[in-house]
């Protein structure tokens, strides 16, 4: 059997997001009750957690182009956001 956490390792980041986005929906609404919440909580906690860890990879791989002196493309390094 498979728990929550495996489940959501195996979603794509666009699948974590659009779920995320219905748990925030329905916690916003404040019908679910105490217990339901909870459980909804962790789960958008895990999805969370999943899409950061999806995006820091994805921004891992992405390369520049870097040009030498003379300004033509001189290879690839990496990405630097900061």
């Amino acid at each position: 059997m498979a728990t929550a956490e495996t489940d959501v390792g195996q979603l794509s980041f666009e699948a974590a997001l659009q779920r995320l986005e219905e748990i925030v929906r329905t916690l916003e609404k404040g019908e679910a009750p105490l217990d339901r919440s909870i459980e909804l909580y962790q789960e958008g906690d895990r999805l969370k957690r999943h899409c950061e860890a999806r995006l820091k990879d994805a921004q891992a791989r992405i390369e520049q182009i870097a040009f030498g002196n003379d300004g033509k493309p001189a290879g690839v390094k990496p990405f630097d956001a900061g």
